[in-house]
């Protein structure tokens, strides 16, 4: 017998009782270790060498650590930036620093973002790439080496989906992918690291040129003079300078092109940092290579390593990065590690001293994301 409830009143033996999803956990924005130019948006300039929580804010989604400045988007779109602004880095239309987070224009289109040394790329939802800043040996992929204080657009293209901005003080350059794969690079080329088969004088681009003719380019990270890949068969690969082995590839010989780490197919992330790499594979191990002065390659050493070694036995690393000389990562289980050079408490211990070994950074368990910058850490949790 089918019949219709129009009403409630009078009906007994009937639950009605639902059961509403609980609210997602509030996500705060983080920061800590050197504080020149205000670069942890705290509204001062002092170090911190514990987590510090910028604002009140919950609404942070994706953020990028650069040389002297931070940048972040919302989860509503919009863009924000804070720090050193002496090239127009922050990307707000003057070149006045900045301590805490202020907005970029006004749009509530942008996707992601990376910063460098003094610019920044970012990719918005329509798939165009913009960047802004210091624009000396063409890293804005503008067609020239003018700075810009605003975010400008890089030709008329809809197609980039990630973009990754080197913090190197040398003379930086950025490496982008399109939705169809293709790798792009553009800016400074010493040491042949756009990876165009050439390098030195006259060899920089001051507009995006593409890697080879592969449509299989995944995941990318631009380094110090040197880039590292991720192909969508899981391979992992290097070029450019490698005084320190930092190209992973068992030898300290510059490459000017694309060339494959060893013979794996089980890479999942990468992040190129001073002179090291680090990466996570699809098992949740966690490697690293390269430039070992400070102990950033977690062995419990300060020995270089030019092909990828292991860092500890563990399997549960979701997310790495490792910019400068000093690394962070975050496991599955939503705890926050460092290790490595901990000068200005960048490494959020509580002190300045190094590690070479990762160890946690307190005890929470809520932490989503991180980025490690030239001498700062940010993080979103």
């Amino acid at each position: 017998m089918a019949f219709t409830i129009s009403g409630v009143s009078g009906i007994t033996g009937l639950n009605l009782t639902t059961t509403q999803p609980a609210p997602p956990p509030p996500v705060y924005l983080w920061s800590w270790g050197g504080n020149s130019y205000g670069k942890l948006g705290l509204g001062n300039t002092t170090n911190y060498s514990s987590p510090k929580q910028i604002g009140a804010l919950t609404t942070w989604s994706l953020l990028a650590a650069g040389g002297s400045f931070g940048a972040a988007i919302k989860t509503d779109g919009t863009m924000w930036a804070w720090g050193a602004n002496g090239q127009g880095s922050l990307g707000i239309g003057d070149a006045t620093n900045r301590s805490s987070p202020v907005q970029i224009g006004a749009l509530t289109t942008w996707s992601t973002i990376d910063a460098g040394f003094r610019h920044s790329a970012a990719i918005k939802t329509d798939g165009t790439m913009w960047s802004w800043g210091q624009g000396g040996y063409g890293r804005l992929g503008l067609g020239d080496t003018a700075n810009r204080s605003s975010p400008t657009q890089i030709g008329a293209l809809t197609t980039w989906s990630k973009v990754s901005a080197s913090v190197d003080s040398s003379g930086s350059f950025c490496a982008a992918i399109k939705t169809d794969g293709t790798l792009w690079t553009l800016g400074r080329n010493g040491a042949g690291r756009l990876g165009l088969g050439n390098s030195g004088a006259g060899t920089d681009r001051s507009s995006p040129v593409q890697v080879g003719a592969l449509t299989t380019w995944l995941n990318v990270s631009a380094g110090y003079a040197f880039c590292a890949a991720i192909k969508t068969d899981g391979t992992m690969w290097s070029w450019g300078q490698n005084a320190f082995g930092n190209l992973g590839l068992g030898n300290t010989t510059y490459f000017s092109s694309p060339v494959q780490i060893g013979a794996l197919t089980t890479w999942s992330k990468v992040s190129a940092g001073q002179h090291h790499g680090a990466a996570i594979k699809t098992d949740g191990t966690l490697w690293a290579w390269g430039f070992n002065n400070s102990s950033q390659l977690g062995q419990g050493n300060t020995t270089n390593r030019s092909s990828p070694v292991q860092i500890g036995a563990l399997t549960t690393w979701s997310t790495v990065s490792g910019r400068n000389s000093h690394c962070a990562a975050i496991k599955t289980d939503g705890t926050l590690w460092v290790w490595g050079e901990n000068s200005y408490g960048r490494l959020g211990l509580g002190n300045t001293t190094n590690q070479n070994s990762p160890t946690q950074v307190g005890a929470l368990t809520t932490w989503l994301s991180i980025s490690a910058g030239l001498y700062h850490t940010l993080a979103i949790g």
